[in-house]
């Protein structure tokens, strides 16, 4: 387990109502229309992550944090000292997903699956991304990966998530993101996002990703290509988060690929 990377599911929520889901907040898909695509592309190749400024209100960022007290919408919940994650907990949700989960995912996705492609291609790679995500869960789903990846996290003072990558089954989009849904410095303070980078016969290349509540960062799930003076070669990515100093931390995972 020291490569962290499969997360375990454990303690399932018990099945209950689920709550009455406000309607999905409007433009979303807007946002990521208007978002700098060819400046992500860029980031992604010269940095494997790139940050998206805003993508969530404050509003949305406050009604997504506050889905964590409500059981119903989440299949299961993983503590992460139970495993040698960290500290801190997550809870996976469970299919239909909200709204403005799905949203996120079906708008993104589409924007992300060419530079996958280019990245799998300069790779030597065969796998290519359809065009929209309902084709590539349809992959998923055949080949027994069924359950929902789209995560909630919450960390207290003390608590951090370990380097990792989060690859759940045969199937993996190799492009994800996280959305910090608390504000630094006024919610909590430390609780830094984190990523190294792993280059052949290299040490390993660490970078802190600076986010304000509503920012997501899109990142490298596993790995990416980067040019060097003999051709290109790939090098191995984790993310993680560090120590939260006091406060709370919530942020949002939004996962391309599906669980076995």
């Amino acid at each position: 387990m020291a490569a962290m990377i499969k997360r375990c599911e454990t303690s399932p929520i018990s099945a209950s109502p689920r709550p009455a889901e406000p309607l999905p907040p409007a433009g979303i898909a807007e946002r990521a229309d208007a978002i700098d695509w060819p400046r992500i592309s860029q980031d992604l190749d010269d940095h494997g992550n790139a940050v998206i400024e805003r993508l969530l209100s404050a509003a949305e960022c406050r009604l997504v944090a506050g889905w964590y007290a409500s059981d119903a919408l989440f299949r299961s919940r993983v503590v992460m000292a139970s495993h040698g994650f960290g500290r801190g907990e997550y809870k996976y949700f469970s299919y239909p997903l909200p709204q403005l989960i799905a949203t996120l995912r079906e708008t993104l996705y589409p924007q992300l699956a060419p530079i996958a492609n280019r990245w799998n291609e300069r790779l030597g790679i065969e796998t290519r991304y359809p065009p929209r995500h309902t084709q590539f869960l349809s992959r998923c789903h055949e080949a027994g990966q069924t359950r929902a990846t789209p995560l909630l996290l919450q960390y207290g003072p003390g608590d951090y998530n370990c380097l990792h990558q989060d690859l759940y089954g045969e199937w993996v989009f190799p492009l994800q993101l996280t959305i910090l849904l608390s504000e630094p410095g006024e919610g909590f303070a430390g609780g830094e996002f984190i990523m190294t980078e792993q280059r052949p016969r290299m040490q390993s290349r660490p970078e802190v990703v600076p986010l304000r509540r509503g920012d997501a960062v899109v990142f490298a799930v596993h790995h990416r290509p980067v040019a060097g003076t003999r051709g290109v070669y790939r090098v191995n990515l984790r993310h993680g988060v560090s120590r939260v100093r006091s406060g709370q931390r919530h942020t949002l995972g939004v996962i391309f690929h599906d669980a076995r």
